[in-house]
């Protein structure tokens, strides 16, 4: 429960979590630990953590655990991040391996302190995965490079299966939550995946301020822009200094928008409070 705030709103019912507990779990901790890697499941305040170190799956972040961007969203630290460690492909690469995964989601913090971004850094991690897990399919959750082309064409080339960047909320709330980041510039890093082939994937959180004919204006601008695949999930506010919980939507709300946006033209969308952007990434390998 939040609390400590005259903002804050008591959990309902459905926002219930499963503990982070269980054999897959332990096992999924411990290989993170020994590789010393980052997991935005750590990192985010993930609320899927247990179920999905249950399941033997995590969603790697690499370039480090300190962004550049400090959205008034996340839960990720902010500040001056330490130098790249080129050795972490290589480790995540064979914690892939030992962990026997299947289908693996990378995602990074911003990096607008290097001058691509980040950009070869990403391409090499996913290509040392592949050599070392020739079986596994790979979602890159990538920031928006600031709609530099030639990063993000980097990373498209190194050939994910999934290239997934979050428009996080509607058109109108962005500028209150998303510190550098803008709608129409993600909108032209989803339609530059969707134009190369990859499946091209995208979410937002509710319980913002959002109204349903903006979260239909946003659906409708995804498939635009060739967007297959939409997570919509509830935000939770990870500390009381960031931008407060408006409303808790329902269960029931969450499903209407799942129909709506399969009947509008999406091949997926997982839709329901407790979704984030990475869970059960598997299933959203399109053809």
């Amino acid at each position: 429960m939040e609390s400590g705030n005259k903002n804050t709103k008591r959990l309902p019912r459905w926002m219930k979590m499963q503990m982070p507990k269980g054999e897959s779990y332990s096992k999924v901790k411990n290989t993170v630990n020994k590789y010393n890697l980052n997991t935005i499941c750590t990192s985010g305040n993930c609320p899927n953590i247990g179920d999905c170190w249950n399941r033997g799956t995590a969603t790697f972040m690499i370039l480090g655990e300190i962004c550049t961007r400090s959205c008034k969203f996340c839960g990720v630290k902010t500040g001056k991040p330490l130098p790249v460690d080129w050795d972490e492909p290589n480790r995540i690469a064979e914690s892939v391996k030992l962990m026997k995964v299947k289908h693996c989601v990378i995602t990074s913090v911003d990096r607008d302190d290097l001058e691509d971004g980040g950009a070869d850094f990403w391409a090499d991690t996913i290509k040392k995965i592949k050599v070392v897990n020739p079986e596994t399919t790979i979602e890159a959750l990538i920031p928006d490079f600031d709609n530099v082309k030639e990063n993000i064409d980097t990373v498209i080339k190194s050939g994910p299966e999934v290239i997934s960047h979050n428009l996080e909320t509607v058109e109108r709330l962005t500028p209150q939550i998303r510190s550098r980041a803008k709608y129409q510039r993600s909108l032209n890093v989803i339609k530059q995946i969707a134009d190369s082939g990859i499946t091209a994937k995208s979410g937002i959180m509710l319980g913002l301020g959002e109204t349903e004919e903006e979260v239909l204006q946003t659906m409708d601008d995804l498939l635009t822009v060739g967007c297959k695949v939409m997570t919509i999930g509830q935000y939770l506010a990870p500390t009381l200094e960031h931008i407060p919980v408006k409303k808790y939507v329902t269960p029931e709300k969450f499903e209407e928008y799942k129909n709506i946006g399969l009947k509008k033209g999406f091949e997926f969308i997982e839709s329901s409070p407790l979704v984030r952007s990475s869970y059960k990434a598997e299933n959203h390998v399109c053809s």
